[in-house]
């Protein structure tokens, strides 16, 4: 979609306490998030609206004119009245936005969503803007609230609350037809599950579930989540509804796998997960040989059953075997298996990605793994960057060659041209092609997240694509941990701390998300609890360098040099058997007031082309 402006109607709603819900009631809150979906999106398309996203338990939408907006969030607040638990604040502006790949920027979007902010629990407030368009229209009625000045704009604000109609003929679904809540083209692919004699084939299972999913993801008109938060689920035994209110998906496709020699039995049924009833199921007792011809199989058979179109170089879900090496590919799902994992996975994966493309040098997918391997290497400092980035440049560059058609190595290039190359030009111009290419890949977008955070400074728009990595990553971590640090640098403190909560919740074992709520509890001045959250980072990830100059921060802003110290020696003494970061021993060296080393350190981490060295110029 081209790029446009004009002006329009910006509405957001909140649910009400959400998070605190979700501390205490996880599969209650889960309930009521798709009640609210499913009450607003109806209602929204009866109003002429546009869905434009979700924003964690939010919606944004945008509409043509004034008065069909505030209908709508009128009919919304009438009908959440009879959602049990449902509460929400709305909030209007009209203003000029840009419209562009189905999202919406600019002043506008921030105005509202400042607005609904500061709205009052099941009420609509409007800006002046708003109000001046429909100071005449007799079927609405409104009241000057106060000027108040919003956090980041410049210029204070005339605001107004509707004053709320009876809804006689409230259009909450019993008016609408069902298809116009367009939900059903979702899915979310599970993997599969090992039924083989040997428990070591349990990657096969999952590889092929998420080569399915990739195949699925390629296809513009179907929403798919992520493997992070499918695999989430497995061995856990869950019902496909819990599968489907946790996920935000209508659809859930599940199977299994039983692999003897080079026979191959794979069951899969696609379910309706509103429901439980089984769409559609088939089983495939083919050769190992065949195993990409069933993938295409199964990705065109679940298209057909959701009753989406294929059309141009679509029709053709794999557009080229990946290779005709077997024992290639079985390395590849191997090798990806690990890589999910991090830690030392990284370098599992590192090394069977490699052996994988010895047996086959022309298997493009294969380097694309090499590529994510090395990249996630230099980043978190396993190794010096200057010797894993450029081998993971080669990696994609090759697998590029090989096939332009995956978004995974045009994701990989924009990252290594942000956290290795400081080239913000060439990064910018592969996040555009990867978007291009995959826009459902959540992977581009918090990358892309870090780089509108880090770079450009534009942390309204970086806060959308963190956002949009949720919604195609769901129950992801590090989705969060992006959304948090977003939030931190745009100076919105307590939805960076929810953020981040979410990402603990999701992950005790991250230290990044310990990292993200430390930082948010310093900004409250919760210092005791801060330093809790760093610790435990500092156990979960091992000591690892990044978590523990964190804690020396924190340690020299509550004038403890002595614990700083303690960090900063660690740090020189493990430098001299291990790789540690010229950046890691700069912030160190700063916090213990050893500015002359600091600066040394810097510039070593400049020579060293330190991951996030980058990230300075977020904060």
């Amino acid at each position: 979609m081209p790029k446009s402006r004009q002006l329009s109607a910006i509405m957001f709603t909140d649910i009400v306490g959400y998070t605190a819900l979700m501390g205490d009631d996880e599969d209650k809150a889960f309930e009521i998030l798709e009640k609210s979906r499913q009450l607003q999106k109806p209602l929204i398309k009866h109003y002429n609206g546009q869905w434009i996203k979700e924003m964690g338990d939010g919606v944004m939408a945008s509409f043509p004119n004034v008065s069909d907006a505030i209908l709508c969030a009128n009919d919304i607040q009438c009908a959440a009245e009879h959602v049990s638990g449902l509460k929400l604040r709305i909030g209007i502006h009209l203003g000029e936005v840009i419209f562009e790949n189905n999202d919406i920027f600019g002043d506008g979007v921030n105005l509202a969503s400042r607005i609904q902010a500061i709205a009052p629990i099941g009420g609509i407030y409007i800006s002046e803007a708003a109000q001046e368009m429909i100071s005449n229209k007799k079927n609405i009625e409104t009241k000057f609230v106060n000027e108040t000045v919003l956090k980041n704009v410049k210029e204070p604000l005339k605001i107004y609350e509707v004053i709320l109609k009876s809804c006689d003929t409230i259009a909450s679904g019993k008016d609408l037809k069902e298809d116009e809540f367009d939900h059903f083209k979702s899915i979310a692919v599970l993997p599969f599950n090992n039924l083989s004699n040997d428990p070591k084939q349990e990657y096969f299972g999952d590889g092929i579930a998420e080569e399915i999913l990739n195949s699925l993801a390629h296809i513009k008109d179907i929403k798919v989540v992520g493997r992070s938060s499918s695999f989430q689920f497995k061995g856990k035994g869950v019902d496909v509804e819990e599968v489907g209110r946790k996920l935000n998906v209508r659809t859930v496709l599940e199977g299994s796998v039983r692999r003897q020699a080079n026979k191959l039995r794979i069951t899969v049924q696609l379910i309706d997960a509103h429901d439980g009833f089984h769409i559609w199921a088939e089983r495939y007792d083919r050769n190992i040989d065949d195993i990409f011809a069933i993938q295409d199989e199964i990705a065109a058979s679940v298209t057909e059953k959701l009753k989406i179109t294929l059309l141009g170089d679509e029709k053709r879900l794999s557009p080229k075997v990946p290779t005709e090496n077997k024992e290639a590919y079985d390395l590849y799902l191997k090798g990806r298996f690990y890589l999910s994992k991090r830690g030392p996975g990284l370098l599992k994966g590192l090394e069977i990605f490699n052996q994988s493309i010895k047996l086959d040098p022309e298997f493009g997918l294969a380097y694309a793994g090499l590529a994510d391997s090395y990249g996630l290497i230099a980043l978190y400092s396993v190794l010096p960057a200057p010797i894993a980035a450029p081998k993971a440049k080669e990696a994609a560059e090759r697998a590029i060659a090989i096939d332009s058609s995956r978004v995974e190595p045009y994701s990989a290039l924009a990252f290594l041209s942000l956290i290795y190359d400081y080239d913000w030009k060439a990064a910018s111009t592969n996040f555009e092609k990867a978007f291009a290419i995959n826009s459902s890949y959540a992977p581009t977008h918090y990358w892309f997240s870090n780089y509108l955070n880090w770079v450009e400074k534009d942390y309204s728009r970086a806060i959308q694509e963190a956002q949009k990595a949720i919604d195609l990553e769901p129950l992801f971590s590090h989705c969060y941990n992006v959304l948090s640090s977003a939030h931190l640098c745009n100076g919105t403190f307590n939805e960076a701390k929810n953020a981040s909560l979410t990402a603990v919740e999701l992950d005790p074992n991250s230290f990044l998300s310990y990292s993200s709520l430390g930082m948010c509890l310093k900004e409250e001045k919760k210092i005791d609890e801060a330093l809790e959250a760093f610790n435990t980072g500092v156990k979960v990830s091992g000591r690892h360098q990044y978590s523990l100059f964190e804690l020396c921060w924190l340690y020299a802003s509550m004038n403890n040099t002595d614990e700083a110290k303690k960090i900063l020696d660690e740090l020189k003494d493990r430098s001299s058997s291990e790789f540690i970061s010229g950046l890691s021993l700069c912030v160190a060296a700063y916090c213990c007031n050893k500015f002359d080393e600091s600066v040394k350190y810097l510039e070593l981490a400049y020579k060293q082309r330190a991951g996030l060295l980058p990230s300075i110029k977020g904060y």
